[in-house]
């Protein structure tokens, strides 16, 4: 392994193990990570949404943008894929929540049909710049605009973590787009 090999493996294992720190440092009293809370967005259709719209359900909740190249559509089709494996009518039992961090952009229509895409049930939520920034720091989500080069549009750097919540709205795991559909499946199921 190269020197610059093993300066990117350390630093990429630092950060995990900061993110890890920092996870248990801001646990709720009950040990979990304190992760989510309270936001006001607005849905694809228009409609202001609260956090507490999700609740009564289990839910996914990805924060991405329309413009992303890679990560945000195999994130999307990784958690339809991870729901259509609990059987018929799943998608009616378990929210799926993409928010975006680029709200310049991703006004409702646009957020209405890219989310069209990847399931009938899954809601794209936008808002004002301060709006997606409360909502991103009670899920610690990092994001920042990256300016494109050679006149291309710019792109949205950010963390691409997924969270599943309970019914409740308490935080329970995180995945990335590298995780299994199944290992996603099997930890909503008993959620269900």
């Amino acid at each position: 392994m190269s020197r610059v090999a093993k300066i990117v493996l350390a630093a990429w294992i630092a950060l995990i193990v900061a993110f890890g720190g920092y996870l248990i440092y801001s646990s709720g009293s009950d040990g979990t990570p304190a992760i989510g809370g309270p936001f006001t967005l607005t849905d694809q259709d228009g409609k202001k949404v609260t956090e507490a719209d999700f609740k009564g359900k289990p839910t996914l909740i990805y924060f991405g943008f329309t413009y992303c190249p890679d990560v945000c559509p195999t994130s999307l089709l990784l958690m339809q894929t991870a729901i259509e494996q609990l059987g018929k009518d799943a998608e009616k039992r378990v929210n799926m929540v993409l928010i975006t961090v680029d709200p310049e952009r991703d006004t409702p229509a646009v957020m209405k049909d890219y989310v069209g895409n990847f399931g009938p049930t899954i809601k794209g939520l936008t808002g004002t710049p301060d709006e997606i920034a409360t909502a991103a720091k009670a899920y610690r989500v990092y994001y920042r605009k990256v300016e494109g080069k050679d006149g291309a549009p710019y792109l949205m750097d950010h963390s691409s973590i997924f969270y599943l919540l309970d019914q409740r709205g308490r935080f329970v795991k995180h995945f990335t787009h590298q995780s299994k559909a199944e290992d996603i499946a099997a930890a909503i199921k008993p959620l269900l």
